[in-house]
């Protein structure tokens, strides 16, 4: 018998950057994600549909011992505030658990990839407000680093 605790996904009913899943197509991705990198599936937690409301995923967080990690739908479902997310990252991590993206296909479980998920999500938010041209230029002006 397996020592794997098992990955716990997690879907929701608010709509996305990547558009409105219904969830049962959303737990078909997180299947798929997880069947491809023999990842240990469970069950999925669904959040619920109320605008910045994280319940299911602080269940989740709570728990999170019990599981190696959380596959979520998308990393968009995470939330707006970088503190925020920043203190999910750091309860995942602490526990010896990892963070997954199955849209993005992208998997989080040290501090790089902390980095690498507040870059895309960065990018996002620049580019959501229009403020990436704004961003580019100083960057470029400025310099490296």
């Amino acid at each position: 018998m397996s020592n794997a605790k098992g990955y716990i996904g997690y879907n929701g009913a608010r709509p996305m950057i990547t558009g409105r899943a219904p969830q049962h197509i959303q737990n078909l991705v997180i299947r798929d994600y997880c069947r491809k990198r023999t990842l240990a599936f469970k069950l999925s937690a669904s959040e619920y549909a109320m605008p910045h409301c994280y319940m299911m995923l602080d269940k989740l967080l709570d728990e999170i011992a019990s599981h190696d990690g959380i596959v979520m739908y998308s990393m968009f479902m995470l939330p707006s505030r970088r503190q925020r997310r920043r203190d999910i990252y750091t309860r995942i991590l602490a526990a010896g658990a990892s963070l997954h993206a199955a849209v993005e296909d992208l998997s989080l479980s040290c501090g790089q990839d902390v980095e690498r998920w507040e870059d895309i999500l960065s990018v996002h938010t620049l580019t959501l407000n229009n403020h990436l041209p704004d961003a580019l230029q100083r960057k470029h002006r400025d310099g490296p680093g």
